[in-house]
């Protein structure tokens, strides 16, 4: 049997039942009644499983380490791809859902906006890399630099700030 969840009003306690009946119950003078606020506020100590995950990772940045050397010393100067439109096409199209997102979440004020500008500001710090990168000298490059500084920096840069901005509300958690 499912017990009835309780929320919490003044004096007394609303219940629901297995059948979603509502009804109201007094409030014990020896209950303790936690504030939903309080439980948020208060820090947990990570799971078992989320340190162990953490390790790997660092240990798989650390292995990339010497990879990057392999890289920078075995790959040809230049290349063809494939697929180069729809590469780029891509980034892009995720670039525009991205800055959508975190702007329809921020406008609604939704925390969430932090993870979506987050993962938007990556973007488009990627899409500068690698359009400045990749250009040809000249005009290309030019025009790369520019949106560069002009657009996907700065963009960069506010959904960044949106992000650590939001996260630093919750407050740092220690160990």
């Amino acid at each position: 049997m499912r017990r009835p969840r309780t929320h919490e009003t003044g004096s007394a306690a609303d219940t629901t039942t297995a059948g979603g009946v509502r009804a109201t119950e007094p409030v014990s003078e020896d209950a303790e009644i936690i504030s939903l606020y309080e439980a948020v506020r208060t820090p947990v100590p990570p799971a078992r499983g989320v340190r162990r995950a953490g390790c790997l990772l660092v240990l798989c940045g650390l292995v990339l380490l010497p990879w990057l050397y392999v890289l920078a010393t075995g790959l040809p100067d230049t290349a063809t791809a494939a697929h180069w439109p729809v590469a780029w096409v891509g980034l892009d199209a995720l670039q525009a859902v991205g800055l959508i997102t975190t702007g329809l979440l921020a406008t609604r004020r939704d925390r969430r906006h932090a993870l979506a500008a987050a993962v938007t500001a990556t973007l488009l710090v990627v899409d500068a890399w690698f359009d400045t990168t990749t250009a040809a000298t000249g005009g290309d490059l030019a025009s790369a630099l520019a949106m560069a500084l002009c657009a996907e920096l700065p963009l960069a840069v506010l959904c960044a700030t949106l992000a650590a901005r939001e996260l630093g509300r919750g407050g740092p958690h220690t160990p």
